[in-house]
């Protein structure tokens, strides 16, 4: 499986959307801040995820959560509006 996910820093509320294979090895990576553009943001928290049969499906999906804001909007609302 592969996998579609949102995490949260819990420094400063901010997101990050990703895709990877690995859901606990991934998250485990950025909280020890291997990921560059995020790693001074560490603790994350997961909060989403959305599982997918292949890597191409994947990526698919997070290219339109990230470049499609009303995309994102609208996944955020599920997420965060409860």
């Amino acid at each position: 499986m592969f996998y579609v996910y949102v995490i949260i820093s819990l420094k400063d509320k901010t997101t990050y959307i990703g895709s990877t294979e690995n859901l606990e090895k991934r998250l485990k990576d950025h909280n020890q801040g291997k990921t560059k553009s995020i790693k001074h943001k560490v603790p994350f928290e997961l909060v989403y995820f959305e599982a997918y049969r292949n890597r191409t499906q994947a990526r698919k999906r997070e290219i339109r959560l990230k470049k499609n804001s009303s995309e994102k909007e609208k996944l955020y609302k599920r997420i965060f509006d409860k």
